[in-house]
């Protein structure tokens, strides 16, 4: 099986702190999997942006992306932005497949645990 590269997607800031807890899903998907490759972006105020992840991967060894948009909304950059840019990936890089993943905030278990911590 091709190795996957995997991009967490967030909106960015220009606070550093900002971006702490999404590095942290990074660095958790690395405890379990050391091998895995995984790099966070941003649409905008932080950097690397989605464009320079996904060549940052490819140049690791990825043979394919797969893009989790860490928003939790399904807002204009869910439904617009990012699949613009997605396209613009797949144009760039032809022979590399991209999945696009729904946003964290669709899946059920995400709600569920949000859910349960604040009834905790």
């Amino acid at each position: 099986m091709d190795k996957r590269g995997i991009i967490l997607f967030a909106h960015g800031s220009r606070d550093p702190l900002w971006r702490l807890p999404i590095e942290a899903v990074a660095e958790a998907i690395r405890a379990r999997d050391p091998h895995a490759l995984v790099c966070c972006a941003y649409l905008e105020l932080s950097e690397p942006d989605l464009a320079q992840a996904a060549m940052d991967l490819i140049a690791a060894g990825a043979r394919q992306l797969r893009v989790f948009p860490l928003f939790l909304g399904v807002g204009k950059h869910a439904r617009e932005d990012l699949p613009s840019l997605i396209a613009q990936l797949k144009a760039r890089h032809p022979g590399v497949p991209v999945e696009l993943m729904p946003t964290a905030g669709e899946y059920p278990q995400l709600t569920a645990l949000m859910a349960d911590i604040a009834l905790s």
